[in-house]
């Protein structure tokens, strides 16, 4: 059994939401129950093969749950739990930020940068 230990909380934080779209999942199913197409469409930009991994790695963290009705056609909802409920809460400060801030970055082009980070 291997244990991960953890420098700060924000180092806690990222191991659950790491990455560029477990946020905006968490963030959407936070608003409510979603089917898979729905929350692709909710997330844009993101591609199928990326959407199912961030999926499956969330709800393998408890952050999220799939419910497959098994019918024809297929029915498959996510939700978030209530431990990926409070890490929700938790990001709220940074989502009002974020809104009271958007034209400020647009400004300075921090997207662009970000964009350029990833080429590298």
């Amino acid at each position: 059994m291997s244990t991960t230990s953890y420098s700060c909380g924000l180092d806690t934080v990222l191991a659950v939401l790491g990455g560029k779209w477990k946020p905006l999942i968490l963030f959407h199913l936070s608003l409510g129950v979603h089917r898979y197409g729905e929350l692709k469409r909710a997330v844009g930009g993101v591609s199928d093969k990326v959407l199912i991994q961030q999926l499956k790695e969330l709800q393998m963290d408890e952050v999220i749950e799939r419910i497959d009705y098994k019918q024809i056609p297929p029915k498959v909802e996510y939700s978030i739990t209530a431990f990926g409920l409070s890490l929700a809460k938790a990001l709220a400060p940074l989502v009002a930020w974020g809104v009271e801030h958007m034209s400020d970055v647009e400004r300075i082009g921090l997207r662009r940068r970000a964009s350029f980070d990833d080429d590298q």
